[in-house]
């Protein structure tokens, strides 16, 4: 019949995690190379970042600048005729 308590359940199971815990050796400079690569990573973030705002206020300023310059050159109905008076208001 096999022992099933939580205490010896506990127990194998610390001893397997302190075995498998003892196995694991972390290089001496893995710091260094795990903030090198997050550095590395984050500037090309921020590359890409800017090079994407740049790139979508250029098109932004390109749209608009496209659009005045297809306005019509006519005067519109509001100045087309500059004879014609507004009729007073009444005191």
């Amino acid at each position: 019949m096999k022992d099933t308590t939580p205490d010896r359940t506990e127990r194998e199971l610390e001893e397997a995690l302190a075995a498998l815990a003892g196995g694991v050796h972390a290089a001496p400079d893995a710091y260094r190379t795990a903030r090198g690569e997050w550095l590395r990573r984050e500037r090309r973030r921020r590359l890409v970042l800017a090079v994407l705002i740049a790139v979508v206020f250029a098109l932004a300023t390109l749209i608009g600048l496209w659009v005045l310059n297809q306005a019509p050159t006519d005067p519109g109905v509001i100045f087309s005729d500059t004879q014609v008076s507004l009729p007073r208001p009444s005191p």
